[in-house]
């Protein structure tokens, strides 16, 4: 009997050494994988963090150009209009001229916007500005040749010059719209793939929150 309970002994205490050598590596195993588990955490929500703050400096790049390409394509239809009421002016003066029929012109509502054109905004000299508006208040005689030839060189001069400043009007503008376009694109990709990022890096934050909390868990059990 007392060899059997020797025996038992022995047994018994061989197993419960094994469980506490087990039990040591379980600890050591979970320590470690806890300790793990949380710089991925602290490191993916660095990276949330950082991608978070990303998508907002691209959708606030987004909403400042945009606000820019609303003004200036503003400016540039404001630009347009004026270039082409103007343009319309000067070739019914031109022709009129042409045709001697001046007085006719300057009675009409084209003759009216052309002349506060020339007297406000045209870039001319003084005298010509003052020759020109003489004529087209019909304060010259359009029989007088001469005076007609000149300020209807003058006009022609003033319509070139209008038609190649709305020409690269046009092109700046055509530009400037390809490279919003282009900008707008580019940045709604970041966004998207900074989106996607975020939410992945949102639902692992989740699950290592979840798998830290079980293993300190299988840790306090263990211990």
């Amino acid at each position: 009997l007392f060899e059997k309970f020797m025996c038992y002994c022995k047994t018994a205490g061989g197993d419960l050494e094994a469980a506490m050598t087990e039990a040591k590596n379980k600890l050591g195993s979970l320590e470690a994988a806890i300790k793990s588990a949380k710089e991925r955490k602290t490191q993916t929500e660095a990276d949330l963090k950082e991608h978070m703050t990303s998508r907002a400096e691209a959708k606030e790049a987004m909403a400042t150009a945009t606000a820019l390409r609303e003004k200036e394509a503003a400016a540039f239809a404001a630009e347009k209009e004026e270039a082409d009421t103007n343009l319309a002016a000067l070739r019914k003066a031109i022709t009129a001229i042409e045709n001697g029929m001046a007085g006719g012109f300057v009675q009409t509502t084209a003759a009216t916007g052309l002349r506060k054109f020339i007297m406000f905004k045209a870039e001319l000299p003084d005298e010509t500005r003052e020759e020109v508006l003489s004529f087209l208040s019909g304060k010259v005689s359009e029989d007088y040749a001469p005076q007609s030839g000149q300020i209807t060189g003058i006009l022609k001069q003033m319509e070139e010059e209008m038609a190649k400043g709305l020409e690269e009007a046009t092109t700046a503008e055509t530009d400037a719209i390809k490279n919003y376009e282009a900008l707008m694109t580019a940045k709604k990709k970041e966004v998207e793939t900074l989106t996607a990022q975020i939410e992945e890096e949102q639902t692992r934050i989740g699950d290592l929150g979840v798998e830290i909390a079980s293993m300190e868990n299988d840790l306090e059990d263990t211990e």
